[in-house]
């Protein structure tokens, strides 16, 4: 069987992507897999680290504003949106799939679009809890849209259409008990870890607060805690620290780290996890049973984020906190609070349980493979 995965723009629209591939693979060592992406897209970079072959398409994006520049954009990528149909039909002659699968982003659109054309099956995956632009228009056009919560169905015009199969999360998450986790990371003496980060390249913003916040832990050290503070801020959060007179090698239940590589013990290990509202780590959340306070990034088109984290505050699964006029000092309240009421955590965790989904991949898998079979 020949399958071409299409996505792009973020690590969340193509992590899943590579999930299904690697899955399908294990079933079928004979499937014949393509990637295709963006020329300029971080997809690229990551489907290098792989073995899979990749091709591109010459699209961007559409912008959401009436400013000149905005304009000429949109103006731009209407001619590429013209060029992408002839190089996808292009891609489509020369591998002659049988399936096409897009998992999120605008370079997914003229594979799944040109594809269902040609009456190749087609499946979308949309991992956020409201349907993007590329979603909203391939809608009508694939045949399956798989969504990570039941919750999801009702922003859909087909809602026959629909299959919640969750969002994959990878398996070494999964690897170790809470116990052992903890174990692993030291921090097994019975107080509370908190886990917290604010995506890969981090937020001035909000690791000034989290700056405070860690001061004020320091005092008594009553949570253990590792933060990731992400690339862009991390020689900002030393002299932040530093100005709030914290030494952290006086500290040692206060981890501060660039990255958090080893996320998969460390998610398993937490008791409180303090982030933004991304799919793909809701779905890690979710799939975990980990009580939540979440920050929704205020900068992310069409408020996804913010839609996001409602979803799992209406289920009591999380917290949810608005970035404008947020501090250190109201962040730590609100995670001191949530930590102090072992009833509220309990149910916490058993919201965000109910939500999760451990085995998004193989509900997935037999909902594309259903559609060439």
């Amino acid at each position: 069987m020949k399958v071409i995965f299409t996505c792009g723009g973020t690590a969340g629209h193509v992590n899943p992507a590579l999930a299904l591939a690697g899955y399908m693979r294990e079933k079928d060592a004979g499937t014949q897999i393509l990637f295709v992406g963006a020329e300029r897209g971080l997809e690229r970079d990551l489907i290098a680290h792989t073995d899979y072959p990749f091709r591109t398409v010459n699209i961007s994006s559409f912008h959401r504003s009436f400013r000149l520049a905005e304009i000429k954009h949109n103006l731009v990528s209407l001619k590429n949106l013209a060029h992408a149909e002839r190089e996808a039909n292009a891609i489509l002659n020369d591998f002659k799939p049988d399936l096409i699968v897009g998992t999120g982003g605008y370079a997914s659109y003229p594979l799944v679009r040109y594809g269902a054309k040609a009456g190749i099956p087609t499946a979308v995956h949309e991992s956020n809890i409201v349907p993007g632009l590329t979603t909203r228009q391939l809608e009508p056009h694939c045949d399956r849209i798989m969504v990570g919560f039941e919750d999801c169905r009702a922003h859909y015009r087909h809602p026959e259409k629909v299959v919640v199969t969750g969002t994959p999360v990878r398996g070494d998450f999964f690897a170790l008990s809470k116990q052992q986790a903890k174990e692993k990371l030291g921090v097994n003496d019975g107080r509370k870890l908190i886990v917290s980060f604010w995506g890969s390249l981090g937020s001035n913003a909000m690791n000034r607060a989290m700056a405070d916040f860690l001061a004020l832990e320091s005092v008594k050290e009553p949570f253990y805690h590792i933060h990731g503070v992400g690339e862009i801020c991390w020689s900002s959060m030393q002299q932040w620290l530093s100005d709030d007179s914290v030494d952290l090698s006086a500290h040692p239940a206060l981890q501060v780290r660039e990255y958090i590589y080893d996320m998969a013990a460390v998610m398993r290990a937490a008791d409180l996890v303090i982030c933004r509202a991304g799919a793909s780590t809701l779905s890690e959340l979710t799939a975990l049973g980990v009580p939540a306070i979440l920050v929704p990034s205020p900068n992310v088109t069409n408020h996804h984020q913010e839609k996001n984290a409602a979803l799992l505050g209406d289920h009591g699964a999380a917290l949810v906190l608005a970035e404008e006029g947020l501090d250190g000092k109201k962040l730590f309240a609100a995670a001191a609070g949530l930590l102090r009421d072992d009833a509220r955590m309990v149910r916490m965790a058993d919201s965000m349980a109910q939500l999760g989904i451990r085995d998004a991949t193989e509900r997935i898998y037999h909902t594309v493979m259903a559609l060439v079979k």
